[in-house]
């Protein structure tokens, strides 16, 4: 179950950062809607309705998790970017994943919308030198701050653990 769970293992952060690292993870963050859109070229409506696991999100959902999250995501890249440390909005991810706009919204509009949300982000990110990504900003639920170089990684593997969760069942379910 964790592998269908966490098909490219859970988040580690990596333990130092520089501008080749930085750029790799701004590389997987601009490849993300395109590698995505290839997860879901193809499938019908039954495989977009199909969860990716036992008790968990729908294909359909989980591109729409995506732009959701990514959206959050990019707010608090700015957020830290211009407050000293802000604290930001967490949001119920699994009440967004229920909502009309994710059930009744072809996820190719969400598609659509990450490609131009990651071509503004990478853009952003691809601006900032070593002091502004040690920026940071405050999640209220856990109380502990994180500073950009690690969002980055975070949201760069949030990319792939999620396309994967798509391919895989690709896989397992042999629609290729």
């Amino acid at each position: 179950m964790e592998n269908l769970k966490y098909p490219i293992g859970e988040f580690k952060a990596p333990a130092h950062y520089d501008h080749a690292l930085r750029a790799d993870l701004i590389h997987v963050l601009k490849e993300a809607p395109y590698n995505l859109q290839k997860a879901i070229k193809g499938l019908n409506s039954d495989q977009l309705n199909t969860p990716y696991r036992e008790n968990g999100w729908t294909v359909s959902q989980v591109v729409h998790h995506l732009s959701d999250s990514h959206m959050n995501s990019y707010i608090r890249f700015k957020l830290a970017l211009t407050e000293n440390n802000p604290i930001i909005k967490p949001y119920d991810e699994k009440q967004w994943a229920v909502l009309p706009d994710t059930v009744n919204t072809h996820p190719s509009v969400s598609l659509s919308l990450l490609e131009s949300l990651h071509n503004r982000w990478t853009n952003l990110l691809s601006s900032l030198n070593e002091e502004e990504f040690s920026r940071s900003f405050v999640h209220p639920e856990t109380n502990r701050t994180m500073n950009l170089n690690k969002a980055l990684a975070l949201y760069a593997w949030h990319s792939e653990h999620h396309i994967a969760h798509i391919t895989s069942l690709r896989d397992r379910m042999g629609w290729n």
